[in-house]
């Protein structure tokens, strides 16, 4: 990819965050238990990472839970600051996670709404994108349910539809097309085309291989919050695959 630019620079990232923990205590120290201040420990979940995004550019994550991946994604978005490091984008990244802060017990048309508003479109401009939206999330018979009452398919295809409305120079994407069913895969493989198209890039975390292998041009593999393997996504998927760390997935080739 290098013939095509840069959109996205990340230079020696590194990233801890903090964890409580409770102190081990007895009888005494029990009753005492408001005067005591509760201890932490910083963990580091990335490790030095260096890698560059490209335009027209789709770039797999993968590794194993706690790799470091999602957290690399908040980084980016500048959800989570960086220990040491310098992360520079040509544009402000915009994340789509199966987390998305959407209201479960507002219609779907109500969430996407909220959710266009959120984005920086007008009223008006929600309103007529509505149509759009409803459509490409397949959801034309269901849309004034309360979204508490949808599918996990169902809520994976509304807020890829929301999210991706307005096409993002650079898209993240963490695990949010995993539980979608083939037609909704299919529509959102058009969009992902859509964002490359308009020389945009895209990151895919996911722990589906064979998404890695049908979306992505490259791969990067990280282990333990470091980048073990950058390259081609079949020799690096079968790789992982063949780790011993990952042999229980071997049934997601």
């Amino acid at each position: 990819m290098s013939d095509h630019a840069v959109t996205v620079e990340v230079r020696d990232a590194h990233v801890s965050y903090r964890v409580f923990e409770e102190p081990a205590m007895g009888l005494k120290q029990g009753f005492a238990r408001g005067r005591m201040r509760r201890q932490h420990r910083m963990i580091p979940a990335v490790q030095g990472v260096t890698l560059d995004l490209f335009e027209c550019e789709t770039l797999g994550l993968i590794g194993p839970n706690g790799a470091g991946k999602s957290t690399l994604l908040a980084a980016m978005t500048g959800l989570l600051p960086l220990r040491s490091g310098t992360i520079r984008g040509r544009s402000r990244p915009s994340l789509l996670g199966v987390s998305s802060v959407l209201r479960p017990a507002l219609s779907g048309r109500r969430n996407i709404l909220i959710g266009g508003l959120a984005l920086g479109f007008t009223r008006a401009e929600v309103e007529r994108r509505m149509d759009e939206i409803i459509d490409f999330a397949g959801l034309r018979a269901d849309i004034d349910r309360p979204m508490r009452t949808y599918s996990s398919g169902m809520r994976a295809r509304l807020r890829f539809a929301i999210a991706t409305a307005r096409i993002p120079e650079i898209l993240l994407i963490d695990e949010a097309l995993t539980v979608g069913d083939e037609e909704f895969r299919r529509l959102a493989a058009e969009r992902i085309d859509d964002v490359r198209s308009a020389s945009g890039s895209v990151v895919l975390v996911t722990h589906n291989m064979n998404e890695i292998r049908r979306f992505c041009d490259r791969v990067v593999w990280l282990d333990e919050g470091r980048i073990r393997a950058v390259g081609d996504p079949g020799e690096i998927v079968d790789d992982y695959l063949a780790a011993p760390s990952t042999n229980s997935r071997s049934s997601s080739r």
